[in-house]
């Protein structure tokens, strides 16, 4: 007999969503899925477009800095499929994304940010948390080095 918090997490890690912002946040956000072993990984990296306003990086820079970071997941999960969003809402886009993949769960690595700049930003943690249709997994984070 199959134990169901086994089969479960297997469930769970069927298809991981990974958003990630850039290169080093790939590497690290890999880093601490890998022990999960998910079965299948796609990597999403959202470029956020300003829809009436300037963006805040050229689309070209915010592309390489997609490859750069796709390269850096593949280096854990050499098959893991990249997707790239174009979006002023983040969360929405991961959320479309995590729809448009059929991903099991949404995997992500919360950032070390202070309360203002949480504030500032719209806490998009706490909406990644409260608003997902699927689980979300918050990866522990290695504070020794940041």
């Amino acid at each position: 007999m199959t134990n169901s918090v086994e089969s479960n997490n297997r469930d769970l890690l069927a298809h991981v969503l990974l958003p990630v912002a850039h290169e080093e946040d790939a590497r690290k956000t890999a880093m601490a899925l890998e022990p999960y072993q998910p079965d299948h990984v796609t990597t999403l990296h959202v470029v956020e477009k300003g829809e009436g306003v300037p963006d805040k990086t050229p689309v070209e820079q915010s592309e390489e800095v997609a490859q750069k970071a796709y390269i850096a997941v593949r280096r854990v999960f050499p098959d893991a499929d990249d997707h790239t969003a174009y979006a002023r809402d983040v969360v929405g886009a991961i959320f479309a994304a995590a729809e448009e993949v059929d991903a099991s769960a949404i995997a992500y690595r919360p950032r070390g940010d202070n309360r203002i700049t949480q504030f500032l930003s719209g806490d998009l943690s706490r909406k990644l948390v409260t608003k997902a249709d699927r689980p979300v997994i918050a990866l522990p984070r290695d504070d020794s080095n940041e």
